[in-house]
């Protein structure tokens, strides 16, 4: 369970907090049934928390729950899903 606030903007393609007014957010681009996860982003005066993990958990779980595809451009995605080897089936 997340301790954050977790908010997808669908407009703006990415999953956003705002940890003590810093945002911190995952970027990605929807093509069809494929979601490539491009950027991770949690500023430093925040970081150290967990909330990029806690983030990418967020949207692999959207990922799951919609059908898509994964494929995990940002380097620190693509660790998380080695460390959490339940999330490897959503890679392409």
């Amino acid at each position: 369970m997340s301790t954050i606030d977790i908010q997808h903007n669908e407009e703006r393609q990415r999953f956003e907090a705002l940890v003590d007014n810093q945002l911190c957010v995952l970027e990605y681009v929807r093509d069809g049934n494929t979601v490539s996860m491009n950027h991770v982003r949690v500023p430093e005066a925040v970081g150290g928390r967990g909330i990029a993990g806690e983030i990418t958990r967020y949207a692999l779980d959207w990922a799951r729950d919609k059908g898509l595809r994964v494929v995990a451009n940002c380097p620190y995605v693509a660790r998380w899903i080695e460390r959490h080897p339940e999330y490897e089936q959503l890679l392409t």
